[in-house]
């Protein structure tokens, strides 16, 4: 596994140091001095990949170089998150690259019709292949254990997100990392999961706030989509990851077809930190 840096890492920060983009760094709920551009984009998907991406600012808290762009495509524009791979610092755990696996778990949540991850794309962008991820208005005051405590109208939306940590192994589905879209123009509320870099090692290695479901049982509907992960993945989604990975994948699809229930953690140490 990688325990060193990136060959470029060091222009990235030489280009690219804090200081840079101190006065445009974003606050949790809005920007200073940015303003966020929002059209109305039919395809979300086409215009990720054809637009032109103009990097507003760097997001606070993120320990990779995670960028507020705006993606401007036939006089439209829309917000985004890109986080390029040449911003990600090393892991003893994972490989470079984890903006792939940002990719492929989208990819993982539109193959199983769950549809809890906003559209995320794999491109070029002006500092190199990344991920460029539709960025969603949220309230975020609204995490995963508030939107559980009074959203019940929710749990369903939740569970289809605790099924996919579990399928994508995620390592690190932290409470914050839950999204509330509230209701409106007719559009009923809705969640989101982001932050998905930390997903599909080989190794067992979930972490998540979402354990409220625990033993209950999986709607059989959805197991039914799982159970074609067992057959083959995707290729889309296998030619993000290694092989050992795609196989660990149909590994616990199978565990879930199996056992037709949300696992538990009696130990209660499968909780990620920070929780929120």
């Amino acid at each position: 596994m990688a325990t060193t840096e990136p060959d470029d890492i060091d222009s990235f920060d030489d280009d690219f140091d804090d200081e840079d983009f101190e006065d445009e760094d974003l606050d949790d709920e809005n920007t200073r001095g940015v303003e966020l551009r929002v059209d109305h984009i039919d395809d979300p998907i086409a215009h990720l990949l054809r637009g032109d991406i103009e990097v507003e600012g760097r997001m606070p808290y993120s320990s990779n170089a995670t960028f507020l762009v705006h993606v401007t495509h036939d006089g439209k524009s829309h917000p985004a998150i890109y986080k390029p791979t040449r911003g990600e610092r090393p892991l003893w755990d994972f490989e470079p690259g984890l903006h792939r696996r940002e990719v492929a778990t989208y990819l993982l949540s539109e193959h199983l019709r769950l549809h809890v991850v906003p559209p995320t794309v794999l491109r070029d962008g002006p500092l190199g292949e990344g991920s460029v991820q539709w960025f969603v208005t949220a309230d975020h005051s609204q995490h995963y254990f508030t939107i559980h405590e009074a959203h019940p109208e929710l749990h369903d939306e939740l569970r289809s997100m605790a099924l996919l940590d579990i399928l994508a192994n995620n390592t690190d589905r932290k409470s914050g990392h839950v999204l509330l879209i509230p209701a409106r123009e007719g559009r009923p509320a809705s969640v989101w999961g982001i932050d998905n870099g930390l997903c599909f090692a080989a190794d067992y290695k979930l972490r998540t706030v979402i354990w409220e479901f625990g033993d209950e049982p999986i709607d059989d509907v959805l197991l039914e989509r799982v159970g074609r992960l067992c057959e083959g993945v995707p290729l889309e989604i296998a030619a993000l990851l290694a092989d050992d990975e795609v196989e660990a994948l149909q590994g616990r699809a199978a565990w879930c077809v199996t056992h037709r229930r949300f696992p538990t953690d009696p130990s209660g140490r499968r909780y990620p930190w920070p929780l929120v």
